[in-house]
């Protein structure tokens, strides 16, 4: 065995959580590793409801202190990650006007049931309580409370049911797997000693030495001072992995759909229908990327290697669709793309899924002498607090290295939210770069938008040509691929269809395009024909079967 690299700390994946931590611990000048077994963001990072949210509904909980904690986040997100970070108006349909009341405070005081017909004392309430804890860091306007004509004037097509319909301001991220992979390169770029490896396995642990091997084949040994277990919902099988088996996890499924739906996008009009389903759970859809998206679904599962939105998921996401709009059809020919995910929730045998708390938090499995580091598992947490849950580990990490903290990521841009004009700086910026580059305005405003700053490279870049537009997506080109395959990591074909672009979630893509694109990454990564011709079959593979994409 080679001598082994000594590390301050390993970090065991590359979702949210782990990108998170990398980059605050890179930013305070701590030597890192962060280690992903496929790619970054591509596990339950990858299947989110594609919210930045404060998770009004954890308030029926009791759990004041995660709403508080996530409507500050969402507020910082969007400004440090404009380009990715969005508001999004919300309305919540209310059917009745007292119902809920009583439901609502035995679930505040331990009930394990979820309550159901939340009616419009308990949202107005509920939504007062959200503007509180919004007040830190505002950027987006309180709350209101239509009448029901005028719910039913802006959403014509909702059931005439309702009674009234509430309205505040949530957030929704464009492509949250790529902001899992800015947050990789902010960190790598803050520090010269970080290294970041995906495609890249653990194999064990022995004598206090980390075994791994990369997709080349290439071993790694390396002896950390700290590890940290960021594996989500596979955290349990990391830790038996490193010989210290635990039972932190009992995650739970959540599955989504989007739909090829203009007429609903149209109805929409920007905002996302927050709404009870007739069985009590809270189900959502908005205006993702021109597609209509609807989630999701809380059902405890425990293998994140097997899973997928089922049949009945589909079902029901469907049903409940008609019921809320019944001046609009739905069928299974408009689905266009569903994917699942297992939340990395802690274990909590006897709670009703949707009651099980989305807080953090982080047992310690202290050091021993065949094991000299000790491991922190990140259980728990959500999308939206990832920056806080970064800080609060970094710290612990920070006092047991005896190190100052350097610098604080609450006013950090992330990726392309550094330098990213906004508002007339935005249209001057396009007029700039659409002159220096001789690309149109509006391809210069399609890039700063999908990418923000990091915009200008890739411009710059595919002024050199040739550049041509997808099939699928003629809003994607050749040279933006290239660019990508060239700078941001790219192992596999399927990093950069799900991952670095929203190629595949909108159901854009053609075999055509996927044979174009994987040619254009083969030739990049020095594939040979046999190669190219695998990881292409391999994604389309994923695309159909997995993901219900058809080509």
């Amino acid at each position: 065995m080679t001598q082994p690299q000594d590390v301050d700390v390993v970090i065991l994946g590359g979702g949210i959580n782990g990108a998170g931590l990398f980059r605050d611990l890179c930013e305070q000048g701590i030597k890192t590793l962060l280690v992903e077994k496929t790619d970054y963001g591509s596990g339950t990072s990858a299947a989110p409801s594609r919210l930045i949210h404060g998770g009004i509904k954890y308030l029926e909980t009791g759990e004041f202190s995660l709403v508080a904690q996530s409507t500050q986040e969402r507020n910082l997100l969007l400004r440090n990650a404009p380009h990715l970070v969005h508001p999004l108006p919300t309305v919540v349909p209310i059917f009745s006007w007292t119902k809920g009341v009583g439901a609502a405070l035995r679930t505040l005081v331990g009930s394990t049931r979820a309550p159901r017909s939340r009616g419009a004392i308990i949202i107005k309430l509920g939504l007062m309580m959200y503007d509180f804890y919004s007040r830190k860091t505002r950027v987006m306007p309180n709350h209101r409370l239509w009448k029901r004509a005028e719910a039913l004037r802006k959403l014509p097509s909702l059931t005439p049911r309702i009674v009234a319909a509430g309205t505040y301001y949530d957030a929704t991220v464009t492509a949250p797997e790529r902001l899992v992979w800015e947050l990789v390169a902010d960190g790598l770029r803050a520090n010269p000693e970080a290294v970041a490896l995906n495609a890249t396995t653990l194999v064990g642990q022995e004598g206090g030495v980390l075994h791994m091997t990369d997709h080349t084949g290439t071993a790694h040994h390396i002896r950390p001072r700290i590890t940290v277990n960021a594996a989500g919902p596979w955290i349990d099988r990391v830790n038996a992995t490193l010989g210290t088996p635990s039972q932190f996890i009992g995650g739970t499924k959540g599955s989504h759909i989007l739909l090829d739906h203009p007429a609903l996008i149209r109805e929409l009009d920007g905002r996302m229908i927050y709404f009870e389903a007739d069985d009590g759970r809270i189900c959502l859809v908005f205006d993702y990327l021109g597609r209509a998206l609807v989630g999701s679904t809380d059902i405890k599962a425990d293998d994140p290697d097997d899973v997928r939105c089922e049949d009945a998921e589909i079902g029901y996401f469907l049903d409940s669709l008609r019921a809320l709009l019944p001046g609009l059809t739905f069928d299974r020919d408009q689905i266009v793309y569903a994917y699942s995910g297992i939340r990395p929730l802690p274990r909590s045998d006897g709670t009703a899924a949707g009651l099980i708390s989305r807080d953090h938090s982080v047992p310690v499995i202290d050091g021993d002498p065949s094991r000299p580091f000790p491991i922190l598992s990140l259980v728990g947490g959500k999308w939206t607090t990832f920056r806080g849950f970064a800080e609060e580990v970094a710290d612990d990490i920070l006092q047991r290295l005896d190190r100052p903290r350097r610098i604080s990521t609450r006013a950090l841009p992330i990726g392309g939210g550094r330098d990213c004009p906004k508002g007339p700086e935005a249209d001057a910026w396009v007029a700039n770069m659409a002159h220096s580059t001789d690309l149109t305005p509006d391809r210069c405003r399609v890039l700063l938008d999908r990418y923000g700053s990091t915009a200008e490279a890739i411009a710059e870049y595919e002024a050199l040509g040739p550049a041509t537009p997808l099939i699928g997506d003629p809003d994607t080109t050749t040279a933006e691929i290239e660019w990508i395959a060239r700078n941001e990591a790219v192992t596999a074909l399927e990093d950069v269809l799900l991952r670095r672009t929203t190629l595949a979630v909108t159901g854009r893509l053609t075999s055509d395009d996927i044979e174009t694109i994987a040619g254009i990454v083969g030739a990049v990564l020095g594939w040979d024909a046999g190669e190219t011709a695998g990881q292409t079959a391999g994604a389309e593979q994923v695309l159909r079967d997995r993901n219900l994409m058809r080509l």
